[in-house]
């Protein structure tokens, strides 16, 4: 196989500033490299909405934060929203969070990191739009909604907002280590 070049973009600062680019460019790896799976980190379903304007056609999957994530009982994702990606052909996702479940409920009651809490540290090395795409992948496959033998491309942000696009191999959280990265479409330059 021959050597591939491609674009990387790097942006200024990370946010919201930067989700049309972050899904164009995701678009335009998508097209080159003829993958149809895309999964979007939505908290409100902002992102959602947009990603699933971008994505028709596509199998894209919008993953939400869990309810309770803010306060017991509070589902941020904002019902409008589920509505205009459900319209768009988009499934949505609400599930315990891959790097965050009970290790984040050990450092909450007992002050002490756990092994998830390190992963997610770890990744944040490259930025938290590579967390949450890591952990956004490995949620849409331990629920069946992308397949870990095809490529996707996976789009998170820093808070709010996309800012961050990678093409990763998809793995079960179960078996996190057969993840690949095996591009940055764009990311902030932190």
């Amino acid at each position: 196989m021959a050597n591939i070049v491609c674009k990387t973009v790097y942006f200024e600062k990370p946010g919201p500033k930067n989700t049309e680019e972050t899904l164009k460019l995701a678009k335009e790896r998508a097209e080159e490299l003829g993958v149809k799976n895309i999964v979007v980190a939505s908290t409100t379903g902002e992102t959602g909405v947009k990603a699933s304007e971008v994505f028709k056609g596509y199998n894209l999957v919008v993953v939400t934060h869990v309810t309770g994530f803010t306060k017991p009982n509070v589902q941020q994702f904002h019902p409008k929203n589920r509505s205009i990606i459900e319209n768009n052909g988009a499934k949505i996702i609400t599930t315990a969070h891959a790097f965050g479940t009970l290790g984040r409920a050990v450092n909450k009651t007992f002050g002490t990191i756990q092994v998830d809490g390190i992963v997610s540290n770890v990744l944040r090395l490259f930025g938290q739009g590579v967390k949450v795409a890591c952990e956004i992948a490995c949620m849409a496959a331990d629920a069946g909604l992308i397949r870990t033998d095809e490529e996707a491309i996976v789009i998170g942000g820093s808070g709010s907002g996309a800012d961050t696009a990678v093409v990763l191999k998809p793995s079960n959280t179960h078996a996190f280590f057969d993840l690949k990265i095996k591009e940055i479409a764009c990311k902030p330059r932190l």
